[in-house]
């Protein structure tokens, strides 16, 4: 009789765990979310109308990190991990930047006017760079609806739409800084701010100013807390605004599924925000 032994059954391997798979996975997930938030893209909410009339209080968009580099304050909640800056490069006038308030730490976003060497100036509400007068041409006026999102400034920029609705009627110019870059800006009328005495923006800072002139706290202000950003380091910048993902009037109701719709402003998501 054969009394070879059986040979012996080969073991199956063991099955992953589900639960070790998706943690795996959610580990994954979450490298990849820093990775691009951290050096790529980073996403901001626009929380005021300093910047109109290019961005308005509702709109979302995507901010471009390489551009000038990487940093503490370019990190997710500003985690320590980077000495100093690396990759710098430095803004350029014009640029519609991001970037750290540099005593709160507060995220604020402002248009590049001032570079290194640089003498900004405000004579009766005409920017000056370096001696110079930079042209302001008077273009239609700027049109907002009201919403939850944006009241008007005073009551004498409220008017009607042909359809009857409510608005927002702002005096609006055209700016052109001395490297070509244009842009719309507001101006009210005269204010405190309209003049100012000039700044020599140091090595190593930005001078940024909003777009509604007489609705911004920035570098024409001393740098506080919650208020006025004066010279800005160049360490502090976050990255350059790049495109819109979303914009909203802030009439969404999270019960009524319809009003998410209906407060979309439409044709504002997508715009690539150049200047």
């Amino acid at each position: 009789m054969d009394q070879t032994p059986p040979a012996p059954v080969a073991e199956k391997p063991r099955k992953e765990k589900e639960e070790d798979s998706f943690v795996v996975f959610v580990l994954k997930l979450a490298i990849v979310v820093i990775v691009f938030r951290s050096f790529i893209f980073s996403p901001f909410s626009i929380p005021s109308e300093s910047m109109l009339p290019r961005l308005w209080d509702g709109d979302y968009l995507l901010a471009a990190k390489w551009p000038y580099g990487f940093s503490s304050a370019s990190l997710p909640f500003g985690v320590p991990l980077i000495p100093g800056r690396i990759l710098a490069n430095a803004p350029e006038r014009g640029d519609t930047a991001i970037f750290k308030h540099p005593i709160d730490g507060t995220d604020y976003i402002k248009r590049v006017i001032g570079v290194p060497g640089d003498q900004i100036a405000m004579r009766s509400g005409t920017l000056f760079i370096n001696g110079s007068a930079v042209p302001k041409q008077r273009v239609e006026d700027f049109v907002i609806p009201v919403s939850p999102n944006t009241f008007c400034a005073e009551p004498r920029f409220v008017s009607r739409a042909a359809d009857g609705t409510a608005v927002c009627r702002y005096p609006q110019y055209r700016e052109t800084l001395p490297n070509g870059v244009s842009y719309n800006i507001l101006d009210f009328g005269p204010t405190a701010q309209d003049t100012t005495d000039p700044v020599v923006v140091p090595e190593g800072m930005v001078f940024m100013m909003g777009d509604n002139r007489d609705n911004s706290l920035d570098s024409r202000f001393p740098a506080t807390p919650g208020g006025g950003v004066g010279l800005v380091p160049q360490d502090r910048l976050i990255g350059r605004a790049t495109v819109m993902m979303w914009s909203t009037d802030g009439s969404a109701e999270w019960y009524n599924p319809i009003s998410w719709f209906t407060a979309a402003r439409w044709d504002r998501i997508g715009q690539w925000i150049a200047w």
